[in-house]
């Protein structure tokens, strides 16, 4: 395996830079799939027959909260991986952990906002505004889910193998899934919070 010593550790090897040009090919499907739902609940969020709007049912404080929390496991994700590119380990797994940390937080949240809508009557069947609102919300929340348990098993493997051209491969690939994530977010925040909230 030949090692380019010129470039990131991540691109380091032929095969590292095809890895990492294959997730963003699947970064592309996975913008379909949150466009997709986008366009569904700019489309039907105004149908909300017999239930509550936007403007009835969300609330400032968590919103603010989650946003606060994913936006800086971005910025920690991004310190993680610096500190991998000059080779502390250290303090790389701990970075990365506190990412995890946050985006743990984000999604305690997140439950807590998913059970207050319930308890107000606004689930996935009462409209088509609540039902894409929900689907939306889970979908990413589903995605953040996904690399909490992705997240801890980069953590694992660097860990234990060191920081390698394979696991830092790795890890830059989780890093950029995570800052989809926040970007996704802020498309959220945007546009369904606080556009509902008017």
């Amino acid at each position: 395996m030949k090692i380019d010593n010129s470039v990131p550790l991540e691109y380091a090897t032929e095969q590292n830079k095809m890895n990492i040009f294959g997730f963003w090919v699947f970064i592309g499907a996975e913008v379909m799939l949150f466009a997709t739902l986008f366009a569904t609940y700019f489309t039907l969020e105004n149908r909300i027959g017999n239930g509550p709007a936007g403007a009835e049912i969300f609330e400032l404080t968590p919103v603010l909260i989650e946003t606060f929390v994913l936006l800086t496991s971005s910025f920690t994700i991004g310190l993680g991986i610096h500190a991998m590119r000059i080779g502390r380990k250290n303090a790389m797994l701990t970075f990365f952990s506190i990412t995890l940390l946050l985006g743990l937080a984000f999604l305690g949240v997140e439950i807590y906002e998913f059970m207050h809508y319930a308890h107000i009557g606004a689930g996935l069947q009462v409209s088509a505004f609540t039902g894409i609102l929900l689907t939306t919300l889970g979908t990413h929340g589903a995605h953040v889910t996904v690399g909490l348990f992705w997240g801890l098993f980069i953590i694992m493997q660097v860990k234990k193998k060191g920081i390698t051209p394979q696991t830092a491969n790795k890890s830059f690939i989780f890093s950029l899934y995570w800052h989809f994530l926040d970007v996704v977010w802020i498309f959220i925040f945007s546009f369904i919070y606080l556009k509902g909230m008017m």
